[in-house]
């Protein structure tokens, strides 16, 4: 005989109804930008990550140790979102830190490049081209970037000509085409179309696989997606931009094919794959996947983020097989190639679009003596802000004006 519950059905009737307002209260909670408390967590989150990346660009010198500089990156975003946003919300702490590992991808190197501590690198050296990629999130709201800096003695007295100044010209000018593209009512297509064409300006080669997402609460890399160079072996979905959204503008250019591959480098960045599920059997996957589902259940981390290195790098071997991880490897271009990489966040607010992350191509430093074409030309040239709409007079304003202006000639 099944025993009847002690509490009255008031009581039931309560709890019932306490438990439907809660879950009402979570669907009714508003998590794009025209929630002004996510804007500000957003440009919260650029300030950090704007802040490392000016950070780790001065750690960038001759003989500096790559693994050094990605562990300094981490900790600052670590040690800036700890002081921001102390307090809690319904009861719980705020959720913020790294959304993306401090990388730094050198000469021919495309992206990807985190080691371990493990692991030896080469130090920098004069000369050395350097592609800085990191991202910090607040509240599962996403801010990422990527800078490229070439270390040494550059100065506007002794600029940096030929290839490599078309490469960077070209990337950081096909960035700026793009965020002028990416505007409600225009489609991904069309960004594709205008980054291409400053690329063929140049003389250079988008480089292929490299994919820009919708980014979302606690989501780095949405449905709605931007190729940055269409190939008939991969293509994306078309889709149209929207008030409200946010995206991450991502170009990467080659003076070579622009082709990437894969080395003996090893993959160190991953992402669990909300998806997938399997019963692990060794120890070190299941310790590595536990560490994953409890610090990094949505965003990218590095091997280096976990407290035993060892067991990591053994676990992940499981975890790959069984599509509980995707990972992002280290591609390489051809040893003389040139590259460069850009990336930055952009909101689409009512104001138009804005770019809260990234720093401009340093002025002088690098010379080319190609340009772009009229029409990306005159497109660099428009605001991203919309214009205000002049307010309209009252009919008496209007018939005042008709009167003071009466003795003007009509034309």
């Amino acid at each position: 005989m099944e025993e009847k519950d002690p509490r009255s059905e008031s009581d039931e009737e309560s709890e019932e109804k306490e438990t439907k307002e809660k879950a009402d209260g979570e669907e009714d909670e508003v998590t794009d930008l025209s929630n002004s408390d996510v804007t500000t967590k957003y440009r919260e989150a650029a300030k950090i990550t704007n802040f490392a990346l000016q950070s780790v660009i001065e750690r960038c010198v001759p003989g500096a140790r790559v693994i050094d500089i990605c562990k300094f990156g981490d900790g600052i975003i670590e040690q800036k979102c700890s002081q921001i946003f102390r307090g809690k919300v319904k009861g719980k702490a705020i959720d913020k830190g790294v959304a993306f590992p401090t990388c730094l991808s050198v000469n021919e190197c495309v992206c990807h490049n985190s080691p371990l501590e493990s692991e030896e690198q080469p130090a920098l050296e004069n000369g050395d081209s350097i592609k800085i990629d990191l991202g910090c999130h607040v509240d599962g709201y996403i801010s990422v970037v990527a800078q490229t800096i070439v270390i040494g003695d550059v100065c506007p007295e002794k600029p940096i000509t030929g290839r490599q100044a078309d490469v960077m010209h070209a990337t950081y000018l096909g960035a700026q085409v793009a965020l002028k593209t990416l505007k409600p009512g225009n489609t991904n297509h069309q960004v594709t179309e205008a980054i291409g064409k400053v690329a063929a300006s140049f003389g250079v080669n988008c480089v292929s696989g490299t994919l820009m997402h919708q980014m979302k609460r606690y989501v780095i890399d949405g449905n709605k997606v931007i190729i940055l160079r269409e190939e008939p072996e991969q293509r994306v979905e078309p889709c149209t931009f929207e008030p409200l959204e946010v995206y991450a503008i991502d170009v990467a250019m080659s003076s070579g094919e622009g082709k990437p591959r894969e080395t003996d480098t090893r993959t160190t960045v991953f992402k669990r794959a909300v998806d997938k599920s399997y019963r692990l059997k060794m120890r070190a996957s299941r310790y590595l996947f536990n560490e994953v589902n409890q610090r990094f259940p949505t965003m990218p981390f590095s091997l280096r983020a976990l407290e035993d290195e060892r067991q990591a790098r053994m676990g992940v071997v499981e975890c790959l097989k069984h599509e509980l991880l995707n990972p992002y490897p280290v591609l390489y271009e051809r040893p003389g190639d040139f590259v460069a990489h850009v990336k930055f966040t952009v909101l689409l607010l009512p104001s138009g679009q804005t770019q809260i992350t990234g720093f401009p191509l340093q002025e002088g430093l690098f010379v080319t003596e190609k340009t772009v074409d009229a029409d990306t030309a005159a497109l660099l040239a428009t605001s991203n802000k919309k214009k205000k709409k002049k307010k309209k007079k009252a009919i008496g304003e209007a018939e005042n004006d008709e009167d003071a202006g009466g003795d003007e000639e009509k034309v």
